[in-house]
């Protein structure tokens, strides 16, 4: 069997998808870095991944990931009582610390303050400038400090939850950028955990308010009773303002469509109720972000009637689930409507994983996600302005990827 791992790195999104097509039907088998590999996809597919007797993540993230994306010690790397007890923290946190809904307000005033700003400029790069007000937006909402001169520590912030996704998925400058990044963040992060731990802070005032994001993570403890070291306190804030940052590469897939798609600017501008939540739907199935997840298998196991041996590792392709033609109708024409008054099976579309959010391995984000879309997109549609000529292409190589110019608008009025 030939190792694909060169394939990986040249086609990008499109490698596993192609294996597919050309595989037929059943899972995929191929290699890659050496280690046999099983691919599935589907949503029974889904069930099958996120069920900790067929698939553990524990081992299964490479450390080049962890330490760009996720982090040394995160709740991605862990599995049975520990993974569920560090979920129950991201699932409280969104729930308490004003919640998802009060998050997308700050998002909002954010859009607000920033789109009067870009009235005076000569162009505007949207997805420099829409990372630095998500950027600005969580850290108020997480109780994340931006000290001294707030715009300078708001884009120094921003550029570096920029650069931990931009490079996870790559060798080379983009990599070492991501790992330097991530290592200035954390560092930041733990100190502020532990001065909050120190001095008490307003994570312990006991007037009867939820703490903040911070202050909840650092008051946190695991399944064994104590406290998270501060550096894996530092992680797991980082695993809450990265992903909302990582909404950028969205809204500006989001100004894309509509570009490329003029004639659903009216309707989303209108806020006619539920356009906005299925325009937000359609972006996150159209669009390409992770490729797949990744898990191994902790015995032998069979996924209907084909083997797979211990140690393998098992990828669940999210990228080809949604765009395979046996799930979507036209697959890649973006239609919003295919999501007009209803809401996608909970293994149907996966672009942040699949399976239950408060036990297994989904993303507790994918709500924040949806809020802070379902808010932006409209203003988006609502903003006057020029798109001049730009390199516009979006490559399925890069991971991840973006439209090449970061999208430039001039003339906004």
């Amino acid at each position: 069997m030939p190792d694909n791992t060169l394939q990986l790195l040249t086609k990008g999104y499109a490698w596993l998808p192609d294996l597919s097509r050309r595989n037929g039907p059943g899972p995929v088998r191929t290699r890659l870095l050496g280690k046999p590999v099983v691919a599935l996809r589907g949503p029974a597919a889904v069930g099958f991944f996120y069920d900790e007797d067929h698939v553990r993540r524990r081992t299964a993230l490479p450390e080049p990931v962890l330490s760009t994306l996720f982090g040394k010690g995160a709740v991605h790397t862990l599995d049975g009582e520990e993974h569920r007890q560090r979920k129950a923290l991201f699932v409280r946190v969104l729930k308490d610390t004003e919640g998802v809904a009060g998050l997308a307000r700050h998002v909002e005033r954010e859009w607000e303050r920033s789109a009067k700003e870009w009235t005076g400029r000569s162009q505007v790069t949207l997805f420099d400038e829409v990372s630095l007000l998500i950027t600005r937006a969580v850290c108020t909402w997480a109780g994340v400090p931006l000290p001294e001169h707030p715009d300078d520590e708001a884009r120094r912030t921003a550029r570096d939850l920029v650069a931990m996704v931009d490079g996870f998925a790559t060798a080379g400058p983009r990599h070492w950028k991501a790992r330097r990044a991530r290592q200035r963040q954390e560092g930041r992060l733990a100190r502020l955990v532990e001065d909050l731990r120190s001095t008490g802070g307003e994570a312990s005032d006991g007037d009867g308010r939820p703490p903040s994001v911070v202050g909840a993570v650092a008051l946190h403890r695991d399944a064994d009773g104590e406290l998270l070291d501060p550096r894996t306190a530092a992680v797991e804030i980082l695993n809450i303002l990265r992903p909302t940052v990582a909404v950028t590469w969205y809204t500006v897939f989001g100004a894309h469509a509509l570009h490329r798609n003029p004639g659903l600017r009216e309707r989303l501008a209108a806020r006619e109720e539920g356009y906005a939540r299925a325009f937000a739907h359609e972006v996150r199935r159209f669009y390409p972000f992770a490729p797949f997840v990744a898990g191994l298998a902790p015995a032998d196991i069979e996924w209907h009637g084909e083997p797979i041996p211990e140690g393998a590792m098992v990828l669940l392709d999210l990228y080809g689930q949604n765009h395979d033609p046996e799930l979507w109708n036209s697959p890649y024409v973006f239609d919003p409507d295919r999501f007009d008054g209803r809401e996608p099976g909970r293994d149907e579309l996966v672009p942040q994983g699949g399976g239950e959010v408060s036990e297994g391995h989904r993303c507790p984000g994918e709500d924040v996600t949806l809020a802070v879309l379902s808010t932006l997109l409209p203003h988006l549609a609502r903003l006057d302005y020029d798109v001049p000529q730009q390199d516009l292409r979006i490559t399925l190589h890069r991971m991840p990827t973006r439209p090449r110019s970061g999208f430039v608008i001039t003339g906004v009025r």
